[in-house]
């Protein structure tokens, strides 16, 4: 190679870096926040939760506060200095470890029982109702299967959903307990398609740092797919699930592969 495509080279893959480097604003052992968009950050904890904070003119919005973090109220801080309200897009630890920090949170009352020890305020949330942030409205939608109190969160405007787990990466787990039927996850699916299809394609999941993109339409219909083939019975690449991670259960959970996504389940929730 010359070394003219030498220093090129060199050049670009700096440059990459710098880009990639200035988008972070705020980084220590336990947790990177960087730029996603205008007026959006993503939080990646070390331990790979993510959280999202939405600013409007007036308010700001942190979505799910993830775990070992500490002192996240003054590192939100850091970032907008905007009234901030704290939304839960569902109950488990790994969304709800850092709400401590906060003197209230607003969720769906379905998730109430996974944050007994809370001592702040809990607002209740349910279909339709709309945080306004000045420029900005974030609209929650009730999407019941990875617990019963799973929400979604769509700003309209801008096209983008917040998933937390209802829609994950690659791999959505429907084996905790309580369980919902798959047909609840089959509506939220196609719920999803039909947000997608009326000017929301892009979907920031609750454990974005696996991915570093959005998903969208090709991986709601991937998901569908798979979600109906377990309902009746055609899907084929089932084997059982092995996790380490408490939260996978002991029921004998499965795990159904359909190309590059896949569906964890416990077999009572297709009865």
């Amino acid at each position: 190679m010359s070394n003219y495509r030498k220093g090129l080279t060199f050049l670009l893959a700096f440059t990459v870096a710098t880009v990639a480097l200035s988008a972070q604003v705020f980084q220590n052992a336990q947790i990177t926040f960087s730029k996603l968009k205008e007026h959006v950050w993503v939080g990646e904890t070390s331990d790979n939760c993510t959280m999202y904070i939405i600013e409007g003119s007036k308010k700001a919005l942190l979505i799910d506060t993830g775990t070992r973090c500490d002192s996240l109220d003054k590192i939100v801080r850091k970032i907008t200095s905007k009234p901030l309200e704290v939304v839960l897009t569902h109950g488990h630890h790994d969304h709800v470890g850092n709400i401590g920090y906060f003197g209230s949170v607003f969720m769906h009352k379905a998730d109430l029982f996974m944050v007994q020890g809370y001592k702040g305020k809990v607002n209740f949330v349910d279909e339709g109702y709309v945080f306004d942030l000045g420029d900005r409205k974030i609209e929650v939608c009730h999407t019941p299967a990875h617990t019963p109190g799973s929400i979604i969160l769509l700003d309209r405007a801008n096209g983008d959903c917040y998933s937390g787990d209802a829609f994950g990466s690659n791999q959505v787990w429907l084996q905790l307990q309580p369980l919902s039927p798959i047909t609840d996850y089959i509506k939220a699916c196609k719920r999803m398609l039909a947000f997608i299809d009326n000017g929301i394609p892009r979907i920031y999941c609750g454990h974005y740092v696996y991915l570093k993109k959005p998903i969208g339409k090709e991986y709601m219909t991937k998901m569908l797919t798979l979600a109906e083939e377990l309902k009746s019975g055609t899907a084929k690449d089932i084997k059982p699930f092995r996790s380490e991670l408490p939260l996978a259960g002991y029921h004998g959970p499965l795990i159904a592969s359909k190309e590059d996504i896949a569906i964890v389940y416990d077999p009572a929730i297709l009865k």
